[in-house]
């Protein structure tokens, strides 16, 4: 399918995005995460433009966008600005879809919980990862807690973020990707997230070694401030349960921050959109539909999370879980 490309200004940053399918269709927009570029959205953009009209970027400091060079300017409200001049621009006035992977994720919730774009985000498909606030929220009451069980899922996912602290180093982590680790990146694909062929990404190692600034422009001071974020579009979780770096226990408390929750585990890596494609695209499209046409969500009450308090006298208190 053809793909167009336009250049986008967002402040002094110029962003490059990517089109697919006919303008004409409901508008999704895909957000990619770290160290990828818009590239890694290819096959599930590919199958979503048969109904939909699809817009991925390179997000500042990835792929043919812009790189800022101060950290500052990787800061969350520029992220979302960055949104917020991609569908001015493409689809100014519409509604649209919004589907994220990764940190491309992460700063998603920033703008599905803040007022610049409420009632035009239909929808929100998040793969692989968590609002900061919500985690910094959900790290005090494991850390801080008299339960063994809660404060080991806490260590555990200490553990699993250990690169986080990693990138705060302002010179080691960007050497190591111009260094070499770029070349050997699909290899490491391959052998710790079952990609079986990954494509070879040009701009590889400036997308890991810049893209190291939005961990160190955020994560801290999200973490140690977390603010209440509430989401204002109904979302979906796609959850891989085999994901080496986000923990399936950082969603169990969402309910406190989302009123039309919805979860699909898959037995995948992080890289799921490399390795399932197809179902992702499928559960997005679905996901699309039934909220973007205002239909009975009762296609998708099998994976409807609903509130432990609103759980407690149900024989339902576990949603049921879709997956490959």
């Amino acid at each position: 399918m053809t793909v167009t490309t336009q250049i986008i200004s967002s402040g002094q940053v110029r962003l490059q995005a990517f089109t697919r399918g006919e303008a004409s269709n409901p508008a999704i927009v895909l957000v990619h995460g770290y160290p990828d570029n818009h590239s890694v959205w290819d096959a599930v953009a590919e199958n979503l433009a048969k109904n939909f009209y699809v817009i991925a970027y390179d997000v500042r400091g990835a792929g043919q966008s812009d790189k800022p060079k101060k950290i500052a300017d990787y800061q969350m409200p520029l992220l979302a600005q960055d949104l917020l001049a991609v569908v001015d621009t493409l689809i100014p006035g519409r509604s649209f879809h919004l589907a994220a992977h990764d940190w491309g994720s992460i700063q998603s919730w920033e703008s599905v919980t803040t007022e610049a774009l409420k009632g035009r985000i239909l929808s929100y498909s998040s793969v692989s990862g968590p609002c900061l606030d919500h985690m910094g929220f959900w790290m005090r009451n494991h850390l801080f807690s008299t339960s063994f069980t809660k404060l080991a899922k806490a260590v555990r996912q200490l553990f699993s973020s250990w690169y986080i602290v990693f990138f705060q180093l302002p010179i080691l982590a960007p050497l190591m990707w111009r260094s070499g680790l770029a070349k050997v990146w699909p290899a490491y694909l391959r052998w710790r997230e079952g990609v079986d062929e990954p494509d070879i990404n040009p701009t590889q190692g400036e997308d890991g070694a810049i893209g190291v600034r939005l961990y160190r422009a955020n994560f801290i001071s999200k973490m140690f401030r977390p603010q209440p974020r509430f989401a204002h579009c109904p979302v979906q979780l796609i959850v891989p349960t085999g994901d080496n770096y986000v923990g399936t226990q950082l969603f169990s408390e969402l309910t406190n921050w989302v009123e039309h929750l919805y979860r699909r585990d898959i037995d995948a890596t992080h890289w799921v959109l490399l390795t399932h494609s197809k179902e992702i695209a499928e559960w997005i499209a679905e996901f699309a539909n039934v909220i973007g046409t205002d239909e009975d969500d009762s296609a998708l009450h099998d994976i409807r999370v609903l509130p432990l308090s609103a759980n407690l006298f149900s024989t339902t208190q576990q949603p049921k879980h879709t997956g490959a």
